[in-house]
């Protein structure tokens, strides 16, 4: 093979922190972020450092598992946002937010009643493409939210992401056939 480089903590999570560099915006390539990480996953593969010793196997597993975790958090919309808000030392609430407005709260609850008990096929198939909308649309907003440096905004529509999220969920549910 080529030249071997012997990892060391601080080398690797240099690697890891470029990739991961990419990244402090909401608004990402992601075919960029996926060759990345393919990338980097090839670097770090166990099968590269079998001769290698102990110790540099097991932080190319650590560091192999750093880097799958990552990719998985920047790879969706919603918890991507929360990294960035942590970033900036912004935290989402549990469980429900004092802040959010009853309008949206009440369009939550009239979708949530009709997933609990949909009329037909089509219908889930409706509300299944109401909540992309809605979804692709705070995608939108939060991104610019990002781009203005509005914190406290990303947080309010990531809040409703969460809500949707929630709702994505039960569609996918109701589809699985049990």
């Amino acid at each position: 093979g080529g030249r071997s480089v012997g990892l060391t903590p601080l080398l690797l999570s240099v690697r890891v922190c470029r990739c991961l560099d990419s990244a402090r915006a909401f608004g990402l390539d992601v075919s960029r972020l996926r060759r990345r990480f393919r990338s980097l996953q090839r670097a770090l593969h166990p099968d590269y450092f079998s001769r290698r010793p102990q110790a540099e196997r097991d932080l190319s597993q650590q560091h192999s598992a750093l880097v799958n975790a990552a990719y998985q958090t920047l790879l969706r919309p919603l918890s991507r946002g929360l990294y960035l808000l942590e970033l900036h030392g912004v935290k989402l609430a549990e469980g429900t937010d004092d802040n959010t407005d009853m309008e949206f709260l009440a369009e939550i609850m009239d979708i949530n009643e009709k997933l609990a008990d949909p009329e037909n096929e089509a219908s889930l198939q409706e509300l299944e493409s109401l909540i992309a909308a809605k979804q692709e649309k705070l995608i939108t907003d939060v991104n610019q939210a990002f781009e203005r440096d509005d914190l406290q905004e990303a947080k309010k529509l990531l809040a409703k992401m969460k809500y949707f999220a929630n709702l994505e969920d039960k569609v996918k549910s109701k589809k699985i056939p049990s």
